[in-house]
């Protein structure tokens, strides 16, 4: 009985270790003793020379290290290290799952094929999004340490941890989008990515590796052609369309890349690497761009500098740098703020609540002035750089950042996202499966506003529409002003394009805003829009008609406010008056008449006194400021001129208005 237990124990363990030894793979090395045919041995041994040779130079006769190794592995596919070399191979590039498969493969074959393959193992299964085993293969490394290789284990392993458990708990709660390719009209074999986009959609530049590229050579460093920027106009079907390279002066023979777009599409910051990397601004004239000009050393630096974008006024610029002074850590997110000079201030770290001891990059401003976008492989990354949110207090202070979820984020690199005046859409560049390159450009749409990351209104007014002379409807270059009606300041100044005379800007809401459009040879014109804090967006379009200096010629003051039924100047309507002053000091020779009007309410009798009333305090304010008396007139008319209908209340608010018209233009 006793030897009958001892031969079935001894059985049974020569049992499974033979089952153990038929299900292990066998690593085959490149060795004549393996191989019978030496020729084919000797090529494939070239090969794999050849191929590790690339990997220094680039490129040998157009093919690349991965091209070497594939003709090895034709020969042998039972290498432990070949199959690691093609594994590390499709990791550098990006292609997560054929990593995969080379490395376990690798594994496989040989468990000691390097000491650090549990940790290899770990990044590519949490590049896959598979967490739990990431989590196994990294505690199966920190287990193979030894010690005192433990006690000087750098954090990065716990880190890595911490990804793989923040990704578990953000996949549990996926944001309802929609996330596509834009497609492979935009998108190509090469890497796609740093979109920036007007704030209406409707023109997306963005960088790319394509093959025309300006310069038409690689970069020796990466075997990939330098840097260029595109552009794709959007039509009505909601496509982008064939993307045209921009051409110089904005692309080199160098490294050229989108770093940031004003919202209208008239400036854009651009990176240059040919030294540390610095950031430079371009203005659109008309169809043409002009010469990229270096930002000042309150910004640039000698070190690295990247991804900018401005406020919706204009008078604040955001950027990336990886400056030694007043950082946290890696890159980080910094501010500069323009005077009354027109000049950048010393730029100021936004601090703690936005920075991480790791990287941040692709800061976007949303149009709404409030709502800052940036990637970072800090916070609760799921790996990589994913995209998150934070919105500035009417302390100063910043919200603290939330990452905007799964699917937006992955584990690999999410940066460079942009999002849409209207909030409905977002973009941003991924290396996603199933893309048409490394990296490529995708849209996403947020089918609601339900979830807690996103949850915000968008409370932003987009205002657009062309400039244009009213008698030829040509295009006009004219100087469009948003003023602060409250407190009488010139928020930003802009132009409209000359050659199309179209503008654009993004107006945050809860203000009550004076727009003045002015162009040399013409009268002005003015508009008032008021918002309140709880507008939601909206899309409104003016288009201006400017009408020449002449005779006869007026326009209606719709920045002058009154008290109710009161012929008192309300301080907001200082800056309408000022503009009024200007225009009559820049043409000496005019005389004009001031005519005040009224809507049907009240008596003729009341109206013809308020509106005479209103015209004469406006005349009153013009004198007492310089202009001479004699060059003015004033009439109230009272509801006997309307210009609209009086039986709705949009109508009888524009029938309440103060006018002036020219009357003599020799005086």
């Amino acid at each position: 009985m006793r030897y009958s237990f001892l031969f079935l124990f001894l059985f049974l363990f020569l049992f499974l270790a033979y089952s153990n030894l038929l299900g292990q793979k066998k690593n085959i090395e490149f060795t004549k003793e393996n191989f019978s045919n030496l020729p084919e041995l000797e090529e494939a041994l070239d090969n794999i020379k050849k191929g590790d040779l690339c990997g220094k130079t680039g490129q040998l006769k157009n093919l690349t290290s991965l091209d070497y190794y594939l003709l090895a592995y034709k020969f042998n596919s039972e290498n432990s290290k070949l199959n690691s070399k093609i594994g590390l191979y499709y990791l550098n590039k990006g292609d997560k799952k054929n990593s995969l498969f080379y490395l376990k493969k690798a594994y496989e074959l040989d468990n000691n094929i390097s000491s650090d393959i549990h940790y290899i193992l770990g990044k590519v299964y949490q590049l896959n999004m598979n967490f739990d085993m990431a989590i196994r293969e990294y505690n199966l490394f920190n287990n193979s340490l030894l010690s005192e290789e433990f006690k000087r284990l750098p954090d990065f392993v716990v880190k890595r941890l911490k990804e793989c458990e923040n990704g578990k708990i953000l996949m549990k709660t996926p944001i309802n989008v929609l996330i596509e390719n834009i497609g492979k009209i935009v998108n190509s074999k090469y890497p796609d990515y740093s979109p920036v986009i007007t704030a209406d959609e409707s023109l997306l530049y963005f960088t790319s590796r394509k093959e025309n590229s300006t310069g038409g050579v690689k970069d020796q460093n990466d075997n990939q052609y330098f840097e260029d920027i595109y552009v794709t106009t959007k039509n009505e079907k909601d496509e982008y369309l064939t993307p045209v390279n921009i051409g110089k002066p904005l692309n080199t023979n160098g490294h050229d890349a989108t770093v940031g777009l004003s919202f209208d599409g008239q400036q854009m910051f651009v990176y240059n690497g040919d030294a540390n990397g610095d950031i430079y601004l371009c203005d659109l004239k008309g169809d043409k761009w002009s010469s990229p000009e270096l930002l000042p050393e309150t910004i640039n630096t000698d070190m690295h500098e990247s991804s900018a974008c401005m406020n919706f006024d204009g008078n604040i610029i955001y950027f990336v740098s990886d400056r030694l002074d007043d950082n946290m850590g890696g890159r980080d997110i910094f501010m500069s703020k323009k005077n009354k000079k027109g000049k950048w201030s010393q730029a100021t770290n936004l601090g703690p609540i936005i920075n991480t001891e790791y990287d941040e990059d692709g800061v976007y401003m949303h149009p709404d002035g409030k709502t800052l976008y940036f990637s970072s492989k800090g916070h609760n990354s799921m790996g990589g750089y994913d995209v998150f949110k934070s919105i500035i207090q009417s302390t100063g202070e910043w919200s603290k950042p939330i990452n905007l979820g799964f699917p937006i984020n992955t584990s690999d690199d999410d940066v460079y996202f942009v999002m849409s005046a209207n909030g409905k859409h977002g973009y941003y560049s991924s290396a996603k499966d199933g893309g048409f390159g490394e990296k490529d450009i995708y849209r996403i749409t947020f089918i609601e506003n339900k979830v807690e990351n996103i949850k915000e209104s968008v409370h932003v007014t987009l205002l657009k529409g062309i400039v244009a002379d009213a008698t030829s409807k040509k295009p006009i270059e004219a100087s469009i002003e948003i003023i602060d009606n409250e407190k009488n300041e010139v928020i930003t100044t802009f132009n409209s394009n000359s050659s199309s005379g179209r503008y654009l800007i993004a107006l945050p809401s809860g203000k009550n805003y004076g727009i003045s459009v002015n162009a040399a040879g013409y009268l002005f014109y003015s508009e008032n829009i008021n918002f309140a804090d709880t507008s939601q967006f909206q899309e409104i379009i003016i288009n201006v008609n400017l009408g020449k200096i002449s005779l006869g010629s007026k326009i209606i003051l719709k920045n002058i406010f009154f008290d109710y039924a009161k012929a008192t100047l309300n301080t907001e309507s200082i800056s309408e008056l000022e503009r009024l002053k200007k225009l009559l000091i820049e043409n000496p020779n005019l005389k004009i008449e001031i005519s005040g009007h009224t809507d049907i309410q009240g008596t003729q009798k009341i109206n013809l006194v308020l509106s005479e009333e209103r015209a004469k305090a406006v005349v009153d304010y013009l004198m007492i400021n310089g202009i001479s008396p004699k060059r003015l007139q004033y009439k109230g008319y009272g509801s006997s001129v309307p210009v609209d209908n009086n039986s709705t209340e949009i109508g009888r608010q524009n029938n309440r208005r103060v006018e002036f018209k020219i009357i003599s233009n020799s005086f």
